[in-house]
Formats: C-alpha cells, structure tokens, sequence
C-alpha cells in the first residue's frame, strides 16, 4: 500500500511538473501581442494542443521587465533593451537573448474627415512635440489639435521619439492610450485627432494613414527603408530558450510563423 501510495504521489508530481512545464508565459508589447503573438499561439496549439498560454501585452517595458525577475519566459519588445535594463538583468545574472520576428512601421494616422492628404518628417515632429498646434499650422483647413500617443511603458512611446521627435518630448497635452487600437479608436471620433499605430492596425474604420514625406508605410517601403519609421520587433528571453518557449520562438521564425507575421500585418523577416 505504501509502494502504491508513493508511486500516485510521483505521478501526480510529474504530471504537475508537465503541466507547468507546457504553460508558456509571454509578457510584453500591445504592438506584438494585441494581435500577432495570441494569433501566433492560436496556430501553434494546433500542433501542441496540451500547451497553455498566458498572454499579456501591457507595454515593452513589462516584457523586458518579466525576463529580468523570472515572471515569464518569453518578454514582447517593440524596442531593444535599455542599457540599464541590461544593467539590472545583468545584477540578476539574466543574459538577455534578443530575436527579431517581424519588421513594423508605425503609421501616423488622422481622422478619415481630415482634408490634409500628407505629412513632412518636420511636420510629424512639430506635431507631436506641440510646435504645431492647429492643424492649419501643418497645411490643414484648421482646428486644435489632439494628439493621442501610447503610454510610458510602451515601446512604441519611445521608439517614436526616437525615430520622429529627434528624442524630443512629447507635446505637455498629448493623451496616453494603453493601446494601437484605442488610439486608432479616439482619432477615429475626433475631426482634429492624429496618433500613431504599428501596420496591423492601420485597418480600423475612421482613421487614414498619412504619406510621410510621400512614402506610406507598407511591406515593401519598410523593408527598403524608404518608410521613415520602420523597426523591428522583438522577443526576448533568458539566454537560449528551451522546452516550449523554445518550440514557440523557432515556430515564429518558421515559414508557417512567418504567414502569420504577414496575414496580421506586419513585414514578415524573410
């Protein structure tokens, strides 16, 4: 009886190891995990239908965050590490192992009732760091205007000024939005709104994409570099991934990873 009480014992701890073993946790980006990565899963379970994810896309930072203390196996980064995010991995003994899985470019996006039919590179930046305040400062047929930006834990908050504001700030009465698609919401209902949101979510009613120095921002443009905003995305994770997450990141790169890069919208790395 004690043989067969220790041996049920031990299979329900190896089955609960296995259970754990086949939950991926995944903590990160809007941009990647709003759409892509649940899609991603989605397609992935088809083929490992006993793995279980946990998915939360609350910002890059949160990503990059969740691989320094352990909290997921997979972080979502719309932006590369920070050097004292490097630094405080680094405290942790975390060696940050970065993959590129899709290209993006972030589109700048107006009310579809906007008559301005493009942007300048300068005008974006006068925009959005509040230089241009009225939309006939920028060749519109005026109106305040409002701008809607991501918040501070995203990755796309910051690679925006990087790529748009020369580093600059952002206007003091720009709106922080949790995500691509509320910003796509509010500019959709306001006239005098623009924001900006990564390809997968340039679709959303209400809104139009603004050419940038005449370039619009599509598969081909990103990858040319003729889009000015164009960037990667990433996943990160401690060192190599093994087990499932590696599974899951070796599936993204995959060709039939890479489908499903390009059905949702983004630029696919091959």
């Amino acid at each position: 009886m004690k043989t067969k009480s220790f041996l049920a014992c031990v299979a329900l701890a190896v089955a609960a190891t296995t259970s754990r073993a086949d939950t991926l946790v995944i903590k990160g980006s809007d941009t990647l995990g709003a759409k892509l990565v649940p899609q991603l899963a989605e397609e992935f379970k088809a083929q490992h239908p006993e793995t279980t994810f946990n998915i939360a896309a609350e910002g890059s930072t949160t990503g990059i965050a969740a691989i320094i203390d352990g909290t997921a196996q997979i972080g979502m980064s719309s932006r590369p590490t920070k050097p004292e995010e490097v630094a405080a991995a680094k405290a942790k003994g975390v060696n940050f192992k970065e993959t590129i899985v899709a290209w993006d470019g972030i589109a700048v996006i107006v009310n579809s009732a906007n008559p301005i039919k493009g942007l300048t590179k300068r005008q974006v930046e006068q925009i959005f760091t509040g230089d241009i305040t009225d939309w006939s400062g920028a060749g519109g047929s005026g109106g305040k205007i409002s701008i809607y930006t991501r918040n501070t834990s995203s990755g796309t908050y910051s690679e925006f000024k990087e790529l748009a504001m020369k580093k600059r700030d952002y206007a003091p009465d720009s709106q922080k939005m949790a995500g691509n698609e509320q910003i796509a919401s509010e500019v959709s209902k306001n006239p005098n709104g623009v924001g900006y949101v990564g390809l997968a979510y340039t679709k959303a009613s209400g809104i139009k994409v603004m050419p940038i120095d005449g370039a619009l921002p599509s598969k081909e443009s990103v990858l040319g570099k003729a889009y000015p905003y164009a960037r990667p995305t990433f996943y990160y994770t401690n060192g190599e991934p093994s087990g499932v997450a590696k599974q899951f990141v070796d599936f993204t790169l995959s060709d039939a990873g890479q489908k499903v890069v390009a059905q949702v919208g983004f630029v696919p790395i091959k």
